[in-house]
């Protein structure tokens, strides 16, 4: 058969354009022509398609045993007829015998052009659904198509994702073309394409922001050891340097705030309170109730919980609106922790059990000391002493 320059071209824009290989079409188009055969012949098992990847010219034969009497005229051929190819071939022998394209007509080749076609589609599902499947857990910027019901088409470039009601900000709300920041939750692969699934209220969408605004996180000098959120109020944020000389705190806040700005804005005035990670759970859980100022913490670490105490005037703000301060260091730390002001722990009785294990009435000292206790050994190891 002749050299096709039409398929040729077809196949090198598919590659370049549709980053779909040519080797994998012309696998599909000699299976159709295989299946064209099958339909034509009733049989494709002696069917061979040798195709030119250069110049995409394709040659079908039949394969058929050369045999004295013939039975079976697609599998078999005569001696005589065998003889008429080649005077070498004797009974026994493998006789290719080139199929002519007419003998398939015109369904033959619209059935080779739609297997192509379905490849190019399944083909490019498949570069879309690896594309995107890459991307999971990762932050991508969307634009906003339209609502379905209560759920948001968000475009991604080449397909769009879902961002359903369950992952959507409370009291976020979406125009058309607006360009939001979204986390890839989960990337389905379906019959019409990846299905996507993204979110605006997963925890992690807080920590690849910073990932993307601050270098050091992305360099891991300053690693996020822990975060807590709830979506569209307030978010708190662990962070430790692997570098004495970085502060991860200063770091992630940026010079006058530029650097949580950029994202408290890309979170549509999510509050967040960036504190230091620490080893020891007391002093951690004093850092995750900034910005609350606290009197001691006694801590549990087996049991979890821990008995805090803060000045009088200090309680509400430790507690926070609706509770929210104190439940985000709950879930900061992984700790329970029973806050009571000043007054209240002396009326208990804890805050004076506290006070006499160390036979000291300076609290403020007591809430130091308990502390420096804690982290005597970790804080001269790391020579911050």
């Amino acid at each position: 058969m002749s050299g096709n320059h039409e398929l040729l071209e077809a196949l090198n824009i598919l590659e370049q354009e549709k980053n779909i290989s040519k080797d994998t079409l012309l696998e599909a188009i000699e299976n159709s022509l295989v299946t064209a055969c099958k339909n034509h012949f009733g049989k494709s098992e002696n069917v061979k398609v040798y195709i030119d990847p250069e110049t995409c010219e394709f040659n079908v034969y039949q394969e058929k045993t050369v045999v004295e009497t013939v039975e079976d005229p697609i599998m078999e051929i005569s001696l005589a007829n065998a003889k008429m190819i080649d005077s070498k071939f004797d009974l026994g022998d493998i006789v290719k015998v080139e199929v002519k394209s007419k003998e398939f007509g015109r369904i033959a080749t619209q059935n080779a052009k739609n297997v192509i076609l379905q490849k190019i589609r399944e083909e490019e599902r498949k570069v879309l659904y690896d594309q995107y499947y890459s991307m999971e857990k990762d932050v991508v910027t969307g634009i906003v198509q339209r609502y379905v019901g209560k759920n948001v088409s968000i475009n991604l470039g080449k397909v769009d994702a879902i961002l359903t009601e369950n992952e959507q900000v409370k009291g976020e709300v979406f125009k058309p073309t607006e360009r939001i920041k979204v986390y890839i939750l989960e990337v389905k692969a379906t019959s019409k394409g990846p299905k996507i699934l993204v979110s605006r209220t997963h925890p992690e969408l807080v920590k690849r922001l910073f990932e993307s605004e601050v270098t050091e996180v992305r360099d891991g000098i300053v690693e996020i050891k822990a975060i807590a959120r709830e979506a569209g109020s307030r978010t708190k944020i662990a962070v430790w340097s692997n570098d004495p000389d970085v502060d991860p705190v200063g770091a992630c806040v940026g010079m006058n705030g530029a650097r949580v700005n950029a994202i408290v804005n890309e979170l549509r005035g999510e509050k967040i309170d960036i504190i230091t990670w620490n080893e020891n759970p007391a002093m951690m859980i004093e850092n995750a109730l900034s910005p609350a100022k606290v009197i001691s913490v006694i801590a549990d670490a087996e049991e979890k919980t821990a008995k805090v105490v803060v000045p009088d005037y200090q309680l509400s703000l430790a507690i926070g609106k609706e509770g929210q301060n104190a439940r985000l260091a709950a879930r900061l730390t992984g700790f329970k922790i029973d806050i009571k002001s000043e007054t209240q722990a002396r009326e208990s009785g804890d805050f004076m059990d506290y006070e006499n294990d160390y036979e000291d009435d300076e609290y403020y000292e007591d809430g130091e000391y308990e502390e420096k206790e804690y982290t005597e050994e970790e804080f001269s190891e790391d020579g911050e002493e």
